[in-house]
Protein backbone atom coordinates (compact mmCIF):
# COMPACT_ATOMS: atom_id res chain seq x y z
CA UNK A 1 0.00 0.00 0.00
CA UNK A 2 1.43 3.59 -0.93
CA UNK A 3 -0.65 6.60 0.11
CA UNK A 4 2.02 7.22 3.25
CA UNK A 5 0.88 10.93 3.26
CA UNK A 6 -2.59 9.56 4.20
CA UNK A 7 -1.61 6.85 6.25
CA UNK A 8 -2.69 4.60 3.79
CA UNK A 9 -5.89 4.81 4.35
CA UNK A 10 -8.70 2.57 2.38
CA UNK A 11 -9.98 4.94 -0.18
CA UNK A 12 -12.20 3.73 -3.15
CA UNK A 13 -8.89 3.55 -5.04
CA UNK A 14 -7.03 1.66 -3.09
CA UNK A 15 -9.75 -0.94 -2.26
CA UNK A 16 -10.20 -1.19 -6.17
CA UNK A 17 -6.04 -1.05 -6.24
CA UNK A 18 -6.47 -3.79 -3.19
CA UNK A 19 -9.16 -6.26 -5.25
CA UNK A 20 -6.99 -6.09 -8.47
CA UNK A 21 -3.99 -7.36 -7.02
CA UNK A 22 -5.74 -10.08 -5.15
CA UNK A 23 -7.82 -10.96 -8.31
CA UNK A 24 -4.69 -11.29 -10.54
CA UNK A 25 -3.22 -13.52 -7.69
CA UNK A 26 -5.62 -15.89 -7.47
CA UNK A 27 -5.52 -16.74 -11.13
CA UNK A 28 -2.15 -17.76 -10.78
CA UNK A 29 -1.48 -20.92 -9.30
CA UNK A 30 2.36 -20.50 -9.32
CA UNK A 31 2.32 -18.18 -6.42
CA UNK A 32 2.02 -20.03 -3.01
CA UNK A 33 2.32 -16.69 -0.99
CA UNK A 34 1.17 -13.36 -0.64
CA UNK A 35 2.66 -10.24 1.13
CA UNK A 36 0.53 -7.43 2.26
CA UNK A 37 3.04 -4.12 2.98
CA UNK A 38 2.95 -0.65 3.10
CA UNK A 39 5.00 2.18 2.92
CA UNK A 40 5.09 5.28 5.37
CA UNK A 41 4.40 5.16 9.29
CA UNK A 42 1.67 3.63 9.21
CA UNK A 43 0.36 0.28 7.27
CA UNK A 44 -3.32 1.32 6.98
CA UNK A 45 -5.13 3.77 8.98
CA UNK A 46 -8.61 2.42 7.86
CA UNK A 47 -11.05 4.31 6.07
CA UNK A 48 -10.44 7.58 3.71
CA UNK A 49 -12.17 10.02 6.33
CA UNK A 50 -12.61 12.91 4.44
CA UNK A 51 -13.85 11.23 1.20
CA UNK A 52 -16.77 9.53 3.38
CA UNK A 53 -17.80 12.90 4.73
CA UNK A 54 -17.92 13.96 0.86
CA UNK A 55 -21.00 12.39 0.08
CA UNK A 56 -23.07 11.71 3.30
CA UNK A 57 -25.71 9.10 2.14
CA UNK A 58 -26.68 5.91 3.31
CA UNK A 59 -26.39 4.29 -0.05
CA UNK A 60 -23.06 5.35 -0.22
CA UNK A 61 -22.25 3.99 2.63
CA UNK A 62 -23.53 0.28 2.41
CA UNK A 63 -22.55 0.36 -0.97
CA UNK A 64 -18.39 1.39 0.76
CA UNK A 65 -18.29 -1.23 3.18
CA UNK A 66 -19.99 -3.63 1.35
CA UNK A 67 -17.28 -3.78 -1.43
CA UNK A 68 -14.44 -3.13 1.87
CA UNK A 69 -16.14 -6.05 3.31
CA UNK A 70 -16.12 -8.30 -0.21
CA UNK A 71 -12.09 -7.84 -0.34
CA UNK A 72 -11.73 -9.07 3.43
CA UNK A 73 -13.39 -11.92 2.16
CA UNK A 74 -11.44 -12.05 -1.16
CA UNK A 75 -8.17 -12.48 1.12
CA UNK A 76 -9.29 -15.72 2.82
CA UNK A 77 -11.04 -16.96 -0.31
CA UNK A 78 -7.87 -17.11 -2.36
CA UNK A 79 -5.78 -19.94 -2.40
CA UNK A 80 -2.86 -18.59 -1.62
CA UNK A 81 -1.19 -17.87 1.92
CA UNK A 82 -2.05 -14.37 3.09
CA UNK A 83 0.76 -12.39 5.92
CA UNK A 84 0.40 -9.09 6.25
CA UNK A 85 3.87 -6.74 6.96
CA UNK A 86 2.71 -4.88 9.83
CA UNK A 87 5.25 -2.01 10.48
CA UNK A 88 3.05 0.89 11.41
CA UNK A 89 0.14 1.83 13.29
CA UNK A 90 -3.04 -0.53 11.82
CA UNK A 91 -6.14 1.10 12.77
CA UNK A 92 -10.11 0.55 12.15
CA UNK A 93 -10.90 -0.89 8.59
CA UNK A 94 -6.44 -1.19 9.21
CA UNK A 95 -6.77 -3.49 12.19
CA UNK A 96 -9.64 -5.79 10.20
CA UNK A 97 -7.30 -5.98 7.38
CA UNK A 98 -4.58 -7.56 9.86
CA UNK A 99 -6.73 -9.82 11.43
CA UNK A 100 -8.17 -11.15 7.79
CA UNK A 101 -4.77 -11.84 6.69
CA UNK A 102 -3.98 -15.90 7.31
CA UNK A 103 -0.70 -14.98 9.19
CA UNK A 104 0.85 -11.62 10.70
CA UNK A 105 4.39 -10.26 11.48
CA UNK A 106 4.61 -7.20 13.40
CA UNK A 107 7.35 -4.64 13.52
CA UNK A 108 7.74 -3.79 17.39
CA UNK A 109 7.13 -0.20 16.66
CA UNK A 110 3.63 -1.31 15.43
CA UNK A 111 0.32 -0.22 17.12
CA UNK A 112 -3.14 -2.31 16.26
CA UNK A 113 -6.66 0.23 17.45
CA UNK A 114 -10.83 -0.19 16.37
CA UNK A 115 -10.98 3.54 17.52
CA UNK A 116 -13.72 4.29 15.51
CA UNK A 117 -16.20 4.35 18.55
CA UNK A 118 -13.68 7.61 19.91
CA UNK A 119 -15.38 9.44 16.63
CA UNK A 120 -18.95 7.91 17.16
CA UNK A 121 -18.84 4.99 14.90
CA UNK A 122 -18.69 1.29 16.43
CA UNK A 123 -16.19 -0.50 14.14
CA UNK A 124 -18.91 -2.64 13.07
CA UNK A 125 -17.18 -4.50 10.37
CA UNK A 126 -13.74 -4.53 11.71
CA UNK A 127 -15.00 -6.45 14.53
CA UNK A 128 -16.43 -9.74 12.64
CA UNK A 129 -12.85 -10.23 11.82
CA UNK A 130 -11.18 -8.90 15.43
CA UNK A 131 -13.36 -11.48 16.87
CA UNK A 132 -12.51 -14.62 15.10
CA UNK A 133 -8.64 -13.40 15.91
CA UNK A 134 -8.83 -12.80 19.45
CA UNK A 135 -11.37 -13.60 22.67
CA UNK A 136 -14.38 -11.80 22.99
CA UNK A 137 -13.61 -9.95 26.22
CA UNK A 138 -10.22 -8.42 24.62
CA UNK A 139 -11.79 -7.77 21.26
CA UNK A 140 -15.27 -6.13 23.25
CA UNK A 141 -12.24 -4.07 24.70
CA UNK A 142 -10.54 -2.96 21.44
CA UNK A 143 -13.94 -1.86 20.13
CA UNK A 144 -15.48 -0.28 22.94
CA UNK A 145 -12.58 1.84 24.26
CA UNK A 146 -10.98 2.52 21.12
CA UNK A 147 -7.91 1.84 22.71
CA UNK A 148 -4.51 1.59 21.25
CA UNK A 149 -2.38 -1.97 22.19
CA UNK A 150 1.28 -2.60 21.02
CA UNK A 151 2.71 -5.39 19.07
CA UNK A 152 3.92 -7.35 22.12
CA UNK A 153 0.29 -7.25 23.30
CA UNK A 154 -1.05 -7.85 20.01
CA UNK A 155 0.88 -10.95 19.45
CA UNK A 156 0.03 -12.23 23.28
CA UNK A 157 -3.58 -11.95 22.05
CA UNK A 158 -3.37 -13.52 18.88
CA UNK A 159 -3.73 -10.74 16.50
CA UNK A 160 -0.18 -11.49 15.02
CA UNK A 161 2.39 -14.24 14.50
CA UNK A 162 5.75 -12.63 15.26
CA UNK A 163 6.87 -9.55 16.84
CA UNK A 164 10.44 -8.35 15.36
CA UNK A 165 12.81 -5.14 15.69
CA UNK A 166 11.64 -2.84 12.36
CA UNK A 167 14.92 -3.65 10.41
CA UNK A 168 14.51 -7.37 10.64
CA UNK A 169 10.45 -7.17 9.69
CA UNK A 170 11.08 -7.76 5.82
CA UNK A 171 14.00 -10.62 6.51
CA UNK A 172 11.62 -12.43 9.09
CA UNK A 173 8.01 -12.04 6.67
CA UNK A 174 10.09 -13.36 3.76
CA UNK A 175 11.73 -16.17 6.11
CA UNK A 176 8.13 -17.21 6.98
CA UNK A 177 7.09 -17.27 3.39
CA UNK A 178 9.91 -18.96 2.15
CA UNK A 179 9.12 -21.67 4.54
CA UNK A 180 5.21 -21.93 3.60
CA UNK A 181 6.33 -21.75 -0.17
CA UNK A 182 8.47 -25.01 0.27
CA UNK A 183 5.45 -27.29 0.73
CA UNK A 184 3.49 -28.57 -1.77
CA UNK A 185 0.77 -26.12 -3.19
CA UNK A 186 -2.40 -28.69 -3.53
CA UNK A 187 -2.18 -28.94 0.46
CA UNK A 188 -1.46 -25.08 1.00
CA UNK A 189 -4.88 -24.92 -0.88
CA UNK A 190 -7.13 -27.39 0.57
CA UNK A 191 -6.08 -26.36 3.65
CA UNK A 192 -6.35 -22.89 3.66
CA UNK A 193 -9.93 -23.38 2.48
CA UNK A 194 -10.76 -26.33 4.71
CA UNK A 195 -9.64 -23.83 7.76
CA UNK A 196 -12.23 -21.44 7.18
CA UNK A 197 -14.96 -23.58 6.00
CA UNK A 198 -15.03 -25.60 9.24
CA UNK A 199 -14.90 -23.06 11.59
CA UNK A 200 -18.52 -21.84 10.42
CA UNK A 201 -20.12 -24.73 10.88
CA UNK A 202 -21.02 -27.00 13.82
CA UNK A 203 -18.31 -29.73 14.89
CA UNK A 204 -19.91 -33.15 13.20
CA UNK A 205 -19.73 -31.01 10.18
CA UNK A 206 -16.35 -29.60 10.52
CA UNK A 207 -15.33 -33.43 10.99
CA UNK A 208 -17.29 -34.16 7.95
CA UNK A 209 -15.55 -31.59 6.02
CA UNK A 210 -11.70 -32.05 7.05
CA UNK A 211 -12.16 -36.04 6.45
CA UNK A 212 -13.30 -35.49 2.64
CA UNK A 213 -10.54 -32.80 2.22
CA UNK A 214 -7.59 -35.35 3.81
CA UNK A 215 -8.93 -38.26 1.45
CA UNK A 216 -8.54 -35.66 -1.37
CA UNK A 217 -5.22 -34.52 -0.45
CA UNK A 218 -4.29 -37.97 -0.31
CA UNK A 219 -4.90 -38.74 -3.76
CA UNK A 220 -2.55 -35.79 -4.88
CA UNK A 221 1.02 -36.92 -5.95
CA UNK A 222 2.53 -34.47 -3.59
CA UNK A 223 1.15 -36.15 -0.70
CA UNK A 224 1.69 -39.44 -2.27
CA UNK A 225 5.29 -38.87 -2.80
CA UNK A 226 5.94 -37.17 0.97
CA UNK A 227 4.54 -40.48 2.57
CA UNK A 228 6.77 -42.65 0.80
CA UNK A 229 9.49 -40.43 1.39
CA UNK A 230 8.98 -40.65 4.48
CA UNK A 231 8.62 -44.66 4.95
CA UNK A 232 11.70 -44.30 2.44
CA UNK A 233 13.48 -41.66 5.00
CA UNK A 234 14.73 -39.64 2.22
CA UNK A 235 13.78 -35.64 1.61
CA UNK A 236 10.59 -36.02 -0.93
CA UNK A 237 10.70 -34.89 -4.82
CA UNK A 238 8.64 -31.84 -4.89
Amino acid sequence: MNRPAAFNALSEDMLSALAQALEAVEADRSTKVVIIDALGKAFCAGHDLKEMRADPSLEYYETLFARCSEIMLLIQRIPQTVIAQVQGVATAAGCQLVAMCDLAVSSSHAKFAVSGVNLGLFCATPSVALSRNIHRKQAMYLLLTGDFIDAGQACEWGLVNQVVEPDELEHATLKLASKIAAKPLAALQAGKTLFYRQLENNIQQAYQLASQTMACNMMDDSALEGVQAFIEKRPPNW
